[in-house]
């Protein structure tokens, strides 16, 4: 999808019932303004309070309306001079030429605030699309699975950042789901994270097992990551914790691979469980993912069951008195709901423990495992 170039002018706010009705206040003001310069004593003059009119329409339209505005002060001004007489006058020349001055000002400022807003639009445009192609949105219904998720980036202005996750069909009758975070945030981890999905994008149907699976992940990044990662800024190491899963369509056996990431929660029975990997491996990019060291870490996840993936910046994230976030205290103390539910109690409980705006970025996925009814057939390739 291409990012369409043209600018909406501002001005067309004047097509809003709203900000027809906040544009007038400068032309009240301005009629208002030349009324009573008339019928004050000859020795005051009000007419340099026009320029607050212009002013006005500046925090309120665009460049063009403004400049309509202050030219209509101008006119006013030389209006009421005529009227009473004094257009010649020294003083009215002088209140008339800084009205002039102060109005193109205006003008000027108002064209080169909008011109920074249009590109900060523009950019914010490029980072939601951004967003959609790389970490596209999950589907609500996979398999026998419901899923939730949201994303909370710490970079201002953007919506993506080194956090990620991914649901895919795999080539049999089971679903695959990885989560996963770059060391860093912000815009310069995008690189390595789309290293990442597009790997799984590509290897969740292609490889028959789970561990092929990661060996394909972990060989993408050690060949790739030096070509996408920022280390120009960030010379250090770099690598990606991921948590890779595969849940069948049929019978309760699931399985996960844990690459130094945090384990997923097991809400089931209104209980909360922690899902520690017995045999974890290390962080992607580290090159220790030796064949003879990889095994899956298999768990039970059957109809009513929810899983709650999630990124450090869940858990990590600290109230003002330095506290940690207690994600799984939190989730047992939740009724038991759905997906959405779930999640959007997570995400109020979380930003009301920190009373603020994320310092790093936060991904969680709420997955439940429903009645294998209306399963989507696996894709063939």
């Amino acid at each position: 999808m291409g990012v369409r170039r043209g600018r909406l002018s501002r001005d067309r706010l004047l097509e809003e019932p709203s900000s027809r009705g906040l544009v007038a206040i400068p032309l009240v003001l301005i009629v208002a303004i030349t009324v009573l310069d008339l019928y004050t004593p000859a020795d005051i003059h009000l007419g340099p309070l026009l320029v607050i009119a212009p002013a006005l329409t500046a925090s309120l339209s665009g460049t063009r309306l403004t400049a309509l505005v202050g030219a209509l002060a101008v006119a006013a001004l030389v209006l009421a001079a005529v009227l009473e007489g004094g257009l010649t006058t020294a003083n009215r020349i002088a209140q008339i030429l800084a009205l002039l001055v102060l109005s193109a000002l205006t003008v000027f400022l108002r064209y080169v605030t909008e011109r920074r807003e249009g590109a900060l639009s523009r950019a914010r445009s490029v980072a939601a699309t951004t967003q959609r192609v790389l970490l596209r949105p999950p589907p609500r219904r996979i398999g026998p699975l419901r899923v939730a998720w949201l994303y909370l980036s710490a970079e201002d202005e953007t919506e993506i950042g080194g956090d990620l996750y991914a649901v895919g069909r795999a080539g049999h009758a089971a679903t695959r789901v990885v989560i996963g975070d770059v060391r860093g945030s912000g815009l310069a981890a995008i690189g390595e994270a789309s290293l990442v999905l597009s790997a799984f994008r590509e290897g969740t149907h292609r490889y028959a097992s789970l561990l092929e699976l990661v060996a394909g992940l972990e060989d993408s990044v050690c060949r790739n990551v030096e070509d996408v990662a920022d280390t120009k800024h960030d010379p250090g190491e770099h690598f990606i914790t991921c948590l890779v899963l595969e849940i069948p369509d049929e019978g309760p056996g699931a399985e996960m691979v844990n690459c130094g990431h945090p384990p997923p929660l097991l809400v089931t029975d209104q209980q909360v469980m922690v899902l520690h990997a017995r045999r974890p491996l290390p962080p992607l990019g580290m090159g220790q993912l030796h064949v003879e060291a990889r095994h899956t870490d298999p768990f039970t996840f059957q109809a009513g069951d929810m899983l709650v993936l999630y990124t450090d910046g869940v858990i990590e994230a600290r109230s003002p008195a330095r506290a940690f976030y207690p994600l799984a205290e939190r989730v047992a103390s939740f009724p038991a709901a759905g997906p959405d539910d779930l999640l959007d109690r997570i995400h109020r409980d979380l930003l009301d423990h920190i009373s603020g705006p994320p310092v790093d970025d936060a991904a969680i996925l709420v997955i439940e495992h429903t009645p294998s009814h209306h399963l989507l057939r696996p894709r063939t390739h």
